[in-house]
């Protein structure tokens, strides 16, 4: 008999690539992860993982579990929404993984919302990046996350996962008073080819949207100046210090003095945020309620 709790642990070490990191992810020691990995091993009679000087990867054998691994625990979500269903428990604790800007747009009205809709529910909130939000509900650290779609993320038919979507953004143009541009009513991104960028780090999902649209209109953009905090963004573009891309509603009630804001010409960039729960977990009766609260948050 196969227990559903190294299935989890196997799924990690594929998610995560090394043992130590899986571990971490798990709240285990790289001990205990590695035992639970032997005694899978021994359940299934088939050696499933494979370490080498890069990390840890799956064997062919270790493929095909991992492949039944996330409909098992699919169902396994699915067992628990519904037991608790059934016993009406519709009173608990939901933690809720999401970027700064997507607190403060869906996930704080709909903490608003549930105190009047669902008063039994507490939410418990992180701020936490949409490139860091959906590892952390695969590996149980939190019950839902609110994310952005970049290069890399898990896709929308993820077994793993399921995607609600919740709204789209587009970005605009953010250029200093004295910019060559300021008076135009729409950019060009082409138009900013020879510019100094000021920009999210790599691994933000808001540097992976720059970045693409940059490529698409032909050229590659020139980050001078890195941060993840759309306010210290704006400043810098102020202080003449180059131009930015922002999101809409990361610029709703920012001064901004000594920049102006224009939309892109043509195709703008654009920032989908959806929410992501453990597949299987949507219709727990804790979990949707706020994924419905987090869908009508969205809408007004």
């Amino acid at each position: 008999m196969i227990e559903a709790r190294r299935l989890h642990i196997l799924r990690a070490v594929a998610d995560h690539r090394t043992v130590t990191a899986a571990a971490a992810a798990l709240y285990l020691t790289p001990s205990a992860v590695s035992q639970q990995l032997a005694a899978l091993e021994q359940e299934t009679g088939y050696r499933l993982v494979e370490r080498g000087a890069k990390g840890v990867r799956l064997t062919p054998a270790g493929e095909i579990l991992l492949s039944h691994t996330n409909a098992v625990l699919a169902q396994l979500e699915r067992a628990e929404a519904e037991l608790a269903a059934y016993s009406s428990g519709a009173a608990g604790t939901v933690t809720v993984a999401s970027f700064a800007t997507g607190i403060a747009l869906v996930v704080a009205p709909a903490v608003a919302r549930l105190a009047e809709s669902a008063p039994g529910i507490r939410i418990r909130v992180q701020d936490a990046e949409g490139d860091a939000s959906l590892p952390m509900v695969l590996d149980r650290q939190v019950d839902v996350a609110v994310a952005v779609e970049y290069r890399g993320a898990p896709p929308a038919d993820d077994p793993r996962l399921t995607h609600v979507p919740l709204y789209a953004e587009p970005f605009d143009a953010v250029v200093p008073l004295s910019h060559r541009l300021a008076d135009v009513s729409e950019v060009s991104l082409a138009d900013l080819a020879k510019d100094s960028w000021i920009g999210q780090y790599p691994g933000n999902p808001c540097h992976d949207v720059v970045i693409l649209a940059c490529e698409n209109a032909g050229f590659q953009p020139r980050m001078e100046h890195c941060s993840d905090d759309f306010r210290a963004v704006v400043a810098l573009a102020s202080a003449d210090a180059g131009v930015a891309l922002v999101p809409r509603s990361a610029l709703r009630g920012m001064d901004l003095t000594g920049v102006v804001v224009r939309p892109v010409d043509g195709t703008a960039p654009t920032r989908r945020v959806f929410a992501a729960v453990r597949r299987g977990a949507e219709e727990h009766p804790l979990i949707r309620p706020v994924l419905d609260a987090l869908g009508a948050a969205a809408r007004v």
